[in-house]
């Protein structure tokens, strides 16, 4: 069975509800009213860049919802999947994991952000360290590894304006000047905004493939049974094949720990009205890891129909379009589109806030300055697209984690009551973030690095690696170099 390219109708529906999302995003600071007209620019910053820190538990939960799943999850995840079988499952133990974690660590960052006015991790840990050698190396860190994660969602809108018949470099050209109106026009409020419209649309969308496509396939045992053997090493490709255990695991710790150190998740919890609000998301949030686990099973659903292409990100877009009406799959494939666009939005913007906090801290409360600078890191992410060659689309999202988690000790570390200084945190973001660089751009952009141990060998993310490094020279750094770790910052 092979898909087809989609007729007008698919086209005319795509294009509605992706225009009519465009539209209201880039519009809703013109519509919510005037009494906002005399406010102050630093209050005009905030909004722009925190939606002036009132949104509650519902927009909240809509808002880190929708930038935490992403085109990661529909276009990247089941691309895994389908590639590989059982082992593209590890983003379902990390979106478990995590929450925890939230639940107990983010209300804290939160509070010390209320009270300090910060807008940033970089602000904390500048007010946590006092060093200012130390909140610019945060602070690049959260520029530099957003990019590849705003890369994977300009590829999942470039992917289904390609399925629909667009040719050349037009559908990346599109995506690119979408998502740049979008943010540049709607700020923050934006996607909390068509958050809500995106993850109706997104569960319309999943629900009606985890519906009708198995039963369009026979059901789900002969679902699985036909991708089994599709997968490798058939026929226990639905199992983990013998030496992914550790990647497996490592890959899924690794990503829990850095998911809410991003500028855009950490933007969505520092715009929530309080640290209440906060909680009540971290026990609410894993209804996604629901629908996660669902999007990952159309890679085996793609199998199963006999789609068959060496471009693992058409995977979703290439059975929508083998199954569905046309009218059906333009909706499918806004929902996909629509998916990318409100995350990076927020990632752009939560980028943006990193430079004119603490870059460039004489930009603060610049919001023109801010809208550029957005749109230079979405350029900056574009350049991604074209010049990372990725075999997988995850790997751009795995890049960054690796990025990221070099903020893990300076940033969580930081609120606790263990005592290491600046010079210390800051070698050991040094050491790791070069150590991981390398090893990652040596291995070929891959997560995974083989670890060679008494004569054992076994795949471990690099990205946990980076950061046991990064840990190890904080520790040896503390006890060679004592110094006190400034005490401006609340603690755990």
């Amino acid at each position: 069975m092979t898909s087809h390219v989609p007729s007008t109708p698919a086209l005319v529906v795509f294009i509605l509800f992706f225009a009519m999302t465009i539209v209201l995003g880039s519009t809703v600071s013109w519509w919510r009213g005037r009494s906002h007209k005399g406010q102050s620019a630093a209050h005009g910053s905030e909004d722009w860049g925190l939606g002036g820190r009132q949104f509650g538990t519902w927009i909240t939960w809509f808002l880190v919802g929708g930038d935490f799943y992403t085109a990661y999850t529909v276009i990247a995840v089941p691309a895994l999947v389908y590639a590989t079988g059982a082992f593209g499952f590890f983003a379902l133990p990390y979106t478990i994991i995590v929450y925890p974690f939230v639940f107990l660590v983010m209300p804290i960052l939160w509070q010390i952000a209320h009270d300090g006015r910060h807008a940033t991790a970089a602000d904390i840990v500048r007010a946590r360290f006092g060093s200012r050698a130390l909140e610019l190396a945060i602070a690049a860190s959260g520029l530099i590894a957003v990019m590849p994660y705003i890369a994977l969602q300009l590829i999942g809108i470039r992917t289904v304006i390609e399925a629909l018949g667009l040719p050349g470099e037009i559908p990346l050209i599109v995506a690119f000047i979408s998502l740049a109106a979008y943010t540049w026009l709607g700020g923050l409020h934006a996607p909390a905004l068509t958050a809500f419209i995106k993850d109706i649309m997104i569960y319309i969308a999943v629900l009606a493939a985890v519906t009708v496509i198995p039963l369009h396939l026979g059901g789900y045992g002969a679902m699985f049974a036909t991708a089994a053997q599709h997968l490798p090493h058939p026929p226990e490709g639905h199992a983990l094949m013998p030496g992914q255990s550790v990647p497996y695991a490592t890959l899924a710790l690794s990503s829990a720990l850095a998911a809410f150190l991003y500028p855009h998740t950490l933007t969505g919890v520092l715009a929530a009205r309080s640290a209440d609000t906060i909680r009540k998301n971290a026990v609410m949030l894993p209804a996604y890891t629901l629908l996660l686990g669902l999007i990952a099973m159309l890679g085996l659903m793609a199998h199963a129909a006999g789609v068959v292409t060496t471009n693992t990100s058409s995977i979703v877009p290439s059975l929508f379009t083998t199954i569905f009406p046309d009218w059906f799959t333009g909706f499918c494939f806004a929902a996909i589109a629509v998916g990318a666009l409100v995350p990076a939005a927020v990632m752009a913007i939560g980028a943006a806030n990193l430079v004119t906090s603490n870059i460039s801290p004489g930009l603060r409360n610049n919001v023109r300055a801010s809208r550029l600078i957005a749109l230079g890191i979405k350029l900056g992410a574009l350049a991604c697209v074209l010049f990372l060659n990725a075999h997988f689309a995850i790997d751009l999202q795995l890049l960054g984690g690796l990025w990221i988690l070099q903020t893990f000790p300076a940033l969580v570390l930081g609120i606790t009551k263990l005592r290491f200084s600046a010079p210390a945190m800051l070698a050991g973001w040094a050491v790791g973030t070069l150590y991981g660089t390398y090893v990652c751009f040596h291995d070929g952009l891959k997560p995974t690095h083989m670890l060679s141990i008494g004569g054992m060998h076994q795949l471990v993310s690099t990205g946990l690696l980076a950061l046991l490094v990064n840990i190890g020279t904080v520790v040896v750094v503390s006890l060679l170099v004592p110094g006190r770790s400034r005490k401006g910052a609340t603690t755990a």
